[in-house]
């Protein structure tokens, strides 16, 4: 990788969409990282595995449902790429994918990988190494890798993926977060994010009391949140843990109101003489 983008090989053709590209790298080994990377952070990864290709169809419906222009996405919390994988697959020349991965050893599976480097032409993608919440259209002061571009400088986002583990996280952080994304979305842009089900009976019995209201006061913050914005939903069995994936639209403006028709004010009658 070089100044913060991921290059398509010039003799690459375009990949094929499969589910073999979705579940893993063609170079193997992402099932292991993931895990590894669970076991020593899951306060970050928020799972043991990836996700399966039913779940990764469901996160990239907006990318996929369109309009007949160049959009800008972006994929937050990518881990080993396998939504990443996806999204350089569906995306057309013209469009920007960038991708934000806090975990430097995630970060570098994703330098690394043949299927991005070998997307179509014409699909920039670029990549930063920190948290969301960094970056510097969120008023802070990272950058991206190399050139030094600020992200999100060139407009606000059509799409956003997000793989975060919201209910690992603190309620207040869940918000400012979800804050941040309506910030950074384009108005009428799309919003896709996922949770596991049952891990709030989960949460309680294995963490306790405490861990388990914490995690409670975040599932109600989210459904908050999509009862305000949300589209539609999609529960997804075949996914190890199964999940449910969330669509959300960020408000559009209301038009402004037209200004008023101008009445001809009659001209004064003429005095008698």
């Amino acid at each position: 990788m070089t100044n913060g983008q991921l290059h398509r090989r010039p003799d690459s053709p375009a990949p094929q969409l499969s589910s073999r590209d979705t579940l893993g790298s063609p170079a193997g080994g992402d099932h292991l990282l993931f895990l590894t990377e669970a076991l020593r952070i899951f306060h970050d990864t928020g799972a043991l595995a990836p996700s399966g290709a039913e779940l990764v169809n469901a996160l990239v419906v907006p990318a996929t449902s369109r309009p007949n222009r160049p959009i800008s996405v972006l994929e937050v919390g990518a881990g080993t790429g396998v939504v990443t994988r996806r999204l350089a697959q569906v995306l057309r020349p013209g469009d920007r994918l960038h991708v934000v991965e806090a975990n430097p050893r995630f970060a570098e599976r994703l330098r690394e990988d043949p299927v991005l480097a070998a997307r179509g032409p014409g699909v920039e993608l670029r990549l930063s190494v920190c948290r969301v919440e960094e970056l510097p259209a969120a008023g802070k002061g990272a950058t991206t890798e190399g050139t030094g571009a600020t992200p999100g400088s060139e407009g606000r986002y059509d799409v956003i993926v997000s793989g975060l583990p919201f209910t690992n996280f603190e309620p207040a952080q869940v918000r400012d977060i979800l804050n941040l994304y309506l910030r950074l979305l384009a108005p009428g842009g799309e919003l896709t994010y996922f949770g596991y089900l049952g891990t709030t009976t989960v949460r309680t019995l294995t963490s306790g009391p405490r861990q388990g209201a914490r995690h409670r006061a975040v599932v109600r913050l989210l459904r908050r949140f999509e009862a305000t914005y949300g589209l539609g939903e999609r529960t997804v069995w075949r996914n190890l843990p199964p999940a449910r994936a969330h669509l959300l639209r960020s408000p559009t403006p209301a038009p402004a109101p037209a200004a008023p028709t101008p009445t001809q004010t009659p001209a004064p009658a003429a005095p008698n003489r």
